[in-house]
């Protein structure tokens, strides 16, 4: 098994969300990172752009594309782990580009697990989603439920999920899959809900824009999702595993909302608006992760855990989102975003 504190990591995706917090626990921790931005024309590296120079400093980053499998190749070569984020993720998205999630999150999938195979990588932590899940058949979700996709988001998922984990099972490529439930925090863009509805209680809003109240979420605050990631890649247990990372308590949109607004001290009226409301039978309307495979086989457990621990993941976030300087990045904040 790799020692992953004295070897180098390969995250793609690590410009995003979850990915830049992602690189710089790892940085912290002392270890060697490695990132596969997406190729853009103004050398940005998305949120690490943000980052402390200290971070900035101690990373290698590569931009490309991960639908290319040369690049993709290229930019694993020389790494002993990688953890795989690099998707389109955006669920409205994708009911009006649905061969471009077929494109990123499938064949981007197949040329990551490819490119570890030829190149012996000794790890390969694949990220898939919650929603793969559909709406709930039982509750807590363990990862004997069925797959449903219930959004072309959700079966590009379900298929990255399946090619990953074929490597495994046909070349021994040690794959493991991590299943986040709903994760928020800082850096999370417009497109979720929590960031929509804070956005726009800082910002004063008389009248709250929403889609559907009554869904109810696991959300995970970042840093346990990041924590949950790093125990899957150091755990030899979880090679051929996949292994949900979620808080273990759900709750209604509406019921999310009510605690912003007292986090806020903002009591508005909510208003429904049509577009912001899946089809109702790609609406997801329930999702309530079990993470006890991940307490007994990682010993990883929720530090935001419950009602409270919700709470106190909301306050953490709203008040990053009170800092000008971080809400540069969040403009329009009353526009509906796919």
């Amino acid at each position: 098994m790799v020692d992953n504190m004295n070897s180098k990591i390969l995250v793609t995706g690590g410009d995003g969300f979850i990915g830049s917090h992602l690189v710089e626990e790892l940085v912290r921790q002392g270890r060697s990172v490695r990132v596969f931005c997406c190729y853009n024309s103004f050398n940005s590296w998305g949120w690490l752009d943000k980052s402390d120079p200290n971070t900035r400093d101690k990373i290698e980053v590569i931009l490309g594309d991960i639908r290319d499998r040369y690049c993709v190749t290229e930019a694993m070569r020389g790494c002993d782990s990688v953890m795989h984020l690099a998707a389109l993720i955006a669920i409205p998205y994708s009911y009006v580009a649905a061969e471009a999630f077929v494109d990123v999150n499938v064949k981007g999938t197949l040329n990551v697990v490819e490119a570890a195979r030829q190149l012996g990588v000794k790890k390969v932590v694949h990220t898939s989603t919650s929603e793969t899940y559909g709406t709930a058949q039982f509750v807590p979700i363990s990862e004997e439920h069925p797959l449903v996709g219930q959004s072309p988001y959700a079966a590009s998922k379900i298929g990255a999920d399946q090619i990953a984990m074929s490597y495994w099972r046909s070349f021994d490529v040690p794959v493991a899959t991590v299943r986040p439930f709903n994760t928020y925090g800082p850096r999370q863009s417009l497109r979720a809900v929590i960031p929509t509805v804070l956005c726009q209680l800082i910002d004063g809003a008389t009248k709250l824009k929403l889609g559907a109240a009554s869904p109810r979420r696991d959300f995970n605050f970042i840093e346990d999702t990041v924590s949950g990631m790093i125990a899957i890649l150091d755990s030899e247990k979880s090679i051929g595993e996949t292994i949900n990372i979620g808080n273990g308590y759900d709750i209604s949109i509406g019921d999310m909302v009510d605690i912003c607004m007292e986090i806020t001290s903002n009591q508005v009226e909510i208003e429904t608006e049509e577009q912001r409301i899946r089809p109702e039978a790609s609406e997801v309307e329930r999702l309530l992760c079990s993470n006890e495979k991940a307490k007994t086989l990682l010993g990883w457990e929720p530090k935001y855990h419950g009602h409270e621990g919700l709470r106190n993941g909301l306050a953490k976030y709203a008040e990053w989102l009170m800092v000008r300087e971080n809400r540069q990045s969040y403009v329009n904040t009353d526009r509906y975003v796919i």
